[in-house]
């Protein structure tokens, strides 16, 4: 990658306490010196580095429009393993972008969206698994959440990947040996030990898919809908998760027209539950398009809650079903009960039954957890890796390979095709950390990163 001087504001534009402009690349702190003089009368290339210093900041014509704290980082030292500074102003929305346009002005151009981070990776500092959690970090919306990413941006993900890279070259070698040495009967390792090898690996790829698939929930968090005839409740049921009154309720069938969509915290994994429209046979045409929207969040939705009045009979058998995992959750528990939670069990078999009152309270703790269990399926969260769909699908095609490998060793294809699907997980896995990335890959992941990360 070129060593162009790049810079960007590093913190969000808008009012605050501080704003931080990033530079970095060869000759960036002597293009800061430019426009920085501190208060010694030094410039910022005769400062220590990673000393901040107080100093001022001055337009063409020598005017001050800022003073700020300054800081310069040697090679190898910084973030992206270049040359780099870093000009602490004062929040806002001018002087932040004075500093930035000064910059441009003296050599400098605006930084690419994820630009600093892709030169991390291009420069050894992270790889590219480390660098995709950064992304990871910014977008946590809990704690949970930003401890997963803090995991994977300190390496323990891909301390996790090298290992199992290294015990599938490991048997890759002794495959070739038996390949090439045929003569000497078993070879390096017997067929036997190969497939108890293939057999362990598969299970710890699958553990690991597991991990990481309960980070990305964490991140990405999970889409819940609501679900049910007019009037049983669902509305009601939104606020009572939401624990505010964000939906209108009454008793007229047919109130909800849109889905309404809002986002809690559940067990540090954001939640974000729609309430729809509710679906029945109608000719009225706006209420019709409602019931279209109801069907395709159900079909969008990771998991269904399916309401059910629990004071009338009729409802249950009308509604669509669904493959998609689903709660059925008996509403309005503080009236007379006409619907039973065998009967719900035995019409909905293999989906959670839980009797819940929205209106008053009742239950709503425990359908909650009942959706992170359902959605963690047994994962634990504290030690979840937050990984992108990206590196979840190479770990997923590596294990795919590794058991494609244990088939052939014990079918007729023989010790060459295992050769070869071992040869394929290892080459997954290696594209997961980006060791073969190319640069249409990194535009793509860099891309969605802000400007000035």
């Amino acid at each position: 990658m070129s060593e162009e001087i790049i810079t960007a504001a590093a913190t969000a534009w808008g009012y605050g306490g501080i704003a931080i402009v990033r530079l970095s690349g060869e000759g960036c702190v002597a293009a800061a010196d430019k426009i920085y003089t501190s208060k010694t009368h030094k410039k910022l290339s005769e400062e220590p580095a990673r000393y901040m210093a107080l100093g001022t900041l001055r337009a063409p014509n020598g005017e001050p429009f800022d003073e700020v704290l300054a800081v310069r980082f040697e090679r190898g030292k910084s973030y992206t393993g270049e040359e780099a500074a870093e000009l602490h102003c004062h929040g806002g929305l001018a002087a932040a972008q004075r500093c930035v346009a000064e910059l441009c002005r003296n050599g400098a151009r605006l930084a690419l969206p994820g630009e600093f981070t892709r030169r991390a990776f291009v420069n050894g500092r992270i790889d590219l698994a480390q660098a995709e959690a950064v992304a990871g970090i910014i977008k946590a919306q809990s704690d949970e959440a930003l401890s997963a990413s803090a995991r994977a941006l300190q390496g323990e993900f891909t301390a996790e990947i090298k290992k199992l890279t290294a015990r599938l070259t490991e048997l890759y070698a002794a495959l070739e040996v038996d390949l090439d040495f045929p003569e000497e009967g078993e070879g390096f390792l017997a067929k036997e030990e190969s497939a108890a090898r293939l057999e362990e690996l598969s299970r710890e790829c699958a553990e690991l898919c597991s991990r990481c698939r309960c980070g990305m929930l964490l991140r990405d968090g999970l889409r819940v809908a609501i679900i049910g005839a007019p009037n049983v409740g669902k509305s009601s049921l939104l606020n009572a998760l939401l624990a505010r009154e964000r939906a209108i309720v009454t008793a007229v069938p047919g109130t909800t027209r849109d889905s309404i969509e809002e986002t809690f915290i559940c067990g540090g994994l954001p939640v974000r539950i729609i309430d729809t429209a509710g679906i029945r046979d109608t000719e009225d045409e706006v209420e019709a398009i409602g019931v279209g929207r109801s069907l395709r969040s159900m079909e969008e939705a990771d998991i269904v809650l399916r309401v059910l009045d629990g004071a009338e009979e009729e409802g249950a058998a009308v509604l669509p079903r669904t493959d998609k995992p689903q709660i059925i959750v008996i509403n309005k528990s503080d009236l007379p009960q006409r619907i039973t939670k065998e009967e719900a069990e035995a019409h909905f078999p293999g989906s959670a039954v839980l009797c819940v009152s929205a209106k008053e309270g009742g239950g709503i703790a425990e359908l909650k957890e009942l959706i992170l269990q359902t959605a963690a399926a047994g994962c634990d969260v504290s030690q979840s890796y937050s990984v992108s769909a990206r590196q979840l699908e190479c770990l997923a095609r590596a294990k795919e390979a590794v058991d494609a490998a244990a088939e052939a060793l014990k079918s007729a294809a023989g010790e060459d095709a295992a050769l070869s699907c071992v040869s394929e997980g290892a080459a997954q896995l290696a594209s997961l950390l980006g060791l073969d990335a190319g640069e249409e890959l990194l535009d793509k992941i860099f891309s969605a990163f802000c400007v000035g990360k």
